[in-house]
């Protein structure tokens, strides 16, 4: 018993004379790890939801980055898919083609507006959200900001959107047609409010790209460009 306390003893001892890092060091080469600290986390959080958001607004902002895209391009809203049909069938494609395009266009002008409330809503992120988010699936992020920033996202894309849509002639264009469509034989009538359809649809592929560029980040060590990146994300 005496001996085992002395080995004990001298064990701790030869413990003592290394250094936080050293024995960090010792830990990582033992394939432990250390534990991550609340403000290492949060931070890597913080960077990569900026990369993350930067990157989203970026790919959508631009120039066919919705109508160029096929995941996230604006199409005719389902319950006027007969509309569009019929349009069609009587030689007004080009029409409703032009329609399609300037829609895409108002989202890809609302896209750049979303980039200051993605910032403050990161800026906003405590460390509870930081660790709800390390530890959940592969959108967490990205299902962090919808609930975070989708109301003001909302009321930022839908003057933007008006605005677009009033220069490029959406709406003019959405009721010449459906009116051509209502003065077909047996037109059901159809009514949308277009605004509100755009800024959704533009909405939900900015959200689509965000995952996207989050997946990146969590899996892909090409994605995790800094240290703390691979830090934080590189162990999962």
């Amino acid at each position: 018993m005496r001996n085992r306390g002395l080995l004990l003893g001298a064990s701790l001892l030869w413990v003592a004379t290394f250094s936080s890092a050293q024995m960090g060091e010792i830990a990582r080469q033992l394939g432990l790890g250390t534990p991550l600290s609340d403000t290492k986390i949060s931070s890597g959080l913080k960077q990569a939801l900026q990369i993350g958001a930067e990157q989203s607004v970026k790919l959508t902002g631009r120039p066919n980055g919705y109508f160029g895209n096929p995941d996230i391009k604006i199409l005719m809203p389902n319950n006027l898919r007969t509309l569009e049909k019929g349009l069609r069938m009587v030689g007004y494609g080009p029409k409703v083609d032009d329609f399609v395009l300037s829609m895409n266009r108002a989202a890809e002008s609302a896209a750049p507006a979303a980039r200051k409330i993605f910032i403050d809503a990161i800026t906003a992120m405590t460390i509870d959200d930081a660790r709800g988010i390390l530890s959940g699936g592969d959108t967490a992020a990205t299902n962090y900001f919808k609930q975070k920033t989708t109301p003001q996202l909302t009321a930022a894309f839908g003057p933007v959107v008006e605005r677009s849509m009033a220069k490029n002639g959406v709406v003019r264009q959405y009721t010449a047609l459906t009116a051509q469509y209502k003065s077909m034989p047996f037109a059901k009538n159809q009514d949308l409010d277009i605004s509100h359809y755009v800024v959704s649809k533009a909405l939900e592929g900015l959200f689509y790209e965000l995952g996207q560029e989050e997946r990146k980040i969590r899996k892909d060590p090409a994605a995790q460009t800094t240290k703390l990146l691979r830090e934080v994300f590189g162990r999962h």
